[in-house]
C-alpha cells in the first residue's frame, strides 16, 4: 500500500524548487521591483513634503520678519510725521507770534502817526484861533506869515516843555 520509494520524494523537491525558481522570476523578481518603485516613490514624496515643509517655514519666517520690518518702518513713519507735525506748529505759532508782534507794532506806528497829525491839526487849529483872538484884542491886522510863525514857535515852545514834563 504505501510504496516509499526515492522517487516519491524527489519528484516532489524538483517540483517545489522549480516552482519556487519560476515563482522568484516571474512573481518574486517583478514584486520586489514593484515594491522598490513603491518605496521609493513613497520616499520621494516624503522628501519633497518635508523640502516644502522647509520652504513654507523659511516663507513664514521671511513673512514674520517682513510684517516686523513694515511695522517698525510704520512706527518711524509715525514718529516722523508727528515730530514734523510739532514743528510746522511750532513754525505756525512762530509765525503767528511774529505776524502778531508785527501788526501791533504797525497799529502802534499808525497810531503814533495819527496822534502827531492831530496834535498838528490841534497846533494849526490853535494857532488860527490864536491869530484871530490877538487879531481882534489888537484891533490890527499883523502880517499873517509873521503871525502863524510866531505862534507855530510859541506852540513848538510849549510842546516842547509838556513833552519833558511828561
Amino acid at each position: 500500500m504505501l510504496d516509499i520509494g526515492v522517487w516519491n520524494f524527489i519528484w516532489p523537491i524538483i517540483n517545489i524548487a522549480l516552482l519556487f525558481i519560476l515563482l522568484r522570476i516571474f512573481l518574486f523578481k517583478p514584486i520586489n521591483k514593484i515594491m522598490e518603485e513603491r518605496t521609493a516613490s513613497i520616499q520621494n514624496d516624503i522628501d519633497t513634503a518635508k523640502q516644502s515643509r522647509e520652504e513654507a517655514q523659511s516663507m513664514k519666517e521671511e513673512y514674520a520678519r517682513t510684517l516686523a520690518e513694515a511695522k517698525a518702518e510704520a512706527q518711524q513713519i509715525i514718529v516722523k510725521a508727528r515730530e514734523d507735525a510739532s514743528s510746522v506748529k511750532q513754525d505756525i505759532i512762530r509765525d503767528s507770534e511774529d505776524e502778531a508782534r508785527q501788526i501791533i507794532d504797525n497799529a502802534n506806528k499808525t497810531i503814533e502817526n495819527e496822534r502827531k497829525r492831530a496834535m498838528q491839526q490841534a497846533q494849526s487849529q490853535i494857532a488860527d484861533l490864536a491869530i484871530a483872538a490877538a487879531s481882534k484884542i489888537i484891533g490890527e491886522n499883523m502880517d499873517d506869515e509873521k503871525n502863524r510863525r510866531l505862534v507855530d514857535d510859541f506852540l513848538a515852545e510849549e510842546g516842547a516843555l509838556s513833552n519833558d514834563s511828561q
